[in-house]
Parts: C-alpha cells; structure tokens; sequence
C-alpha cells in the first residue's frame, strides 16, 4: 500500500518525508535533536555541582570563619530528621497555563512549525496545518492534525492524523496514509515535549 510520499521514493520514504523536517524543525530550534525509537522512556537527570575556591594565605580569623561555618553545617544536617534527597525532582508533568498540557503543546508546534499553520487552538489542543508539498515529489502533498486530549504529558493524550492527495489527471485526489507515518510523527511530538520537561527543572 502506497503511504505518504512514497511514490517514487522507495520503502520507508514514507516516515522520512514528515520526520526529516520535523527533526531539522527542531534542531533549528535548540541546535540538537535526538531521533526517537519505538520505544519512549524519560531518563531522571542527575544535579551537577560546580564551585571554585581561592588561593592565598590562611589567617586566624579565615580559619576560625570557616571552622564557625562547619559546625554550624554539621548543626544543619542534624536536623534533618533523618530523610534524603536522591536525585534531581523532575518537572512536574502536568503544565495547563494555555488550556491543556503545554509540553505537548509547544512540542507539536515546534514539530510541525516546517509546515504552513492554518488553525490552533490552545484552549482546545487543536493545530491544524495546511496542504505541505513534498520538495522532493511536488506531485504529493498531505495535511497533518494534531489533538491534545489530556492535560498531563502522556503518550495516550497525543492524536495525530494525516491526509495524504496525490496529483492526478490535473488535480488532487484522496491517497492512502501509512499508520506508521503518523505513528513516528507522534513519537518526534512525544520526545520533544519530554525533552522541553527535563530541561524545565529548576527553572
């Protein structure tokens, strides 16, 4: 079964023809991107300390600061009743300051921000792009939706679909969309807003 841009450009076309420039999209964006797998899973990120100290001579009063410093460190940790801190807290996942999940939000966007707006609506999580013609085969073009139906960041609160026409006889008729052009669109949508959450910590 023929898929989006797949005329004429082999097996698997299909998925380079959205993903590729959804990729570069954002790359453009924050200088890096990080192609996704099948497979989703967010990594916990780990706090990184850096200092510098300086050089010179002790006197007695740096030295008794500091020895006043530590005890009064020690005095600190003591209270603590016990309980640690592992790690670094992750962002929270539910962000609805437009109206619906705002990782997932800016993530379409940035994702699809390669390709003509024609609607969005982010009180409705609802971006609706207009007709992108493929540079490589100007003869297919395709539209893409994108619905967010959540307003915590989960795989199962992103829908996209797409519609695919190809040129015939001097004008576009309807053609069948692959499941898995969709499927990596998702996923490029998926990681960019878990990416925009771990980099929104502390921040």
């Amino acid at each position: 079964m023929p898929g989006v841009f797949s005329h004429g450009l082999g097996a698997g076309a299909e998925e380079r023809a959205l993903a590729a420039p959804a990729a570069a999209a954002i790359e453009a964006k924050d200088g890096r991107f990080r192609y996704p797998g099948a497979a989703m899973r967010d990594q916990e990120l780990g706090t990184k300390m850096t200092g510098s100290t300086d050089t010179g001579f002790f006197t007695a009063r740096s030295l008794v600061t500091a020895a006043t410093c530590a005890a009064a460190a020690l005095a600190l940790a003591g209270c603590g009743g016990g309980k640690k801190q592992t790690g670094a807290v992750m962002a929270p996942s539910q962000v609805t300051t437009i109206g619906v999940n705002s990782y997932l939000w800016r993530a379409s966007l940035d994702s699809l921000s390669f390709m003509p707006l024609l609607q969005s609506d982010s009180a409705g999580g609802v971006i609706i792009t207009d007709w992108y013609i493929n540079p490589k085969d100007p003869s297919e073009r395709v539209k893409v939706s994108v619905m967010i139906l959540d307003k915590d960041l989960r795989a199962d609160a992103l829908k996209v679909t797409a519609v695919r026409e190809v040129a015939q006889n001097g004008g576009w008729v309807p053609a069948p969309v692959q499941a898995a052009t969709v499927q990596k669109l998702e996923d490029i949508i998926l990681t960019r807003a878990r990416d925009l959450r771990r980099n929104s910590m502390g921040g």
